[in-house]
């Protein structure tokens, strides 16, 4: 395994088999957006992106289901929506907001993410939209989307 030096990426270390690494070099840093819509402030703009970035999800296929698992410690039900849009599409979002800074608080470090998280996937044919069914629990929202049934000819 090749290894980029330190300098290359501003003294950083990123890890180059993780695409969503959080160290990666950031072309934008320090980029003034000025106007439009990117007229967010820098911090809130990263935070959401790393937000979107950190929602794992698995999905997985079975003879009945698709199913898909993701990774969402922290939230409550009512903070995650699952939708399915435009016939196939499975839309999972929700938000995970920051924790309140008191005036006396001195923070060393800052790693979990917060903000806004929206993952889609497009459903195979044989999926029954209007059948998904979503349960949250210890963190883990499972949603399950039963598969039509394959008939077997005669």
């Amino acid at each position: 395994m090749a290894l980029i030096p330190g300098s290359f990426y501003g003294g950083r270390q990123s890890n180059i088999l993780d695409p969503f690494s959080l160290d990666i070099w950031d072309p934008f840093q320090d980029f003034p957006f000025t106007g439009g819509a990117l007229s967010v402030p820098r911090s809130e703009f990263a935070s959401d992106t790393a937000a979107v970035a950190n929602t794992r999800i698995d999905w997985k296929e079975t003879p009945q289901a698709h199913v898909f698992k993701a990774d969402l410690p922290g939230l409550k039900n009512e903070e995650v929506k699952v939708e399915v849009e435009e016939g196939r599409i499975l839309q999972i979002s929700g938000e995970r907001n920051k924790e309140k800074e008191e005036k006396n608080d001195r923070w060393h470090r800052v790693e979990r993410s917060s903000g806004r998280f929206l993952r889609r996937f497009r459903l195979p044919e044989n999926a029954k939209v209007d059948q998904v069914k979503a349960a949250m629990e210890n963190g883990v929202l499972t949603v399950t989307v039963p598969k039509e049934e394959v008939k077997t000819p005669d």
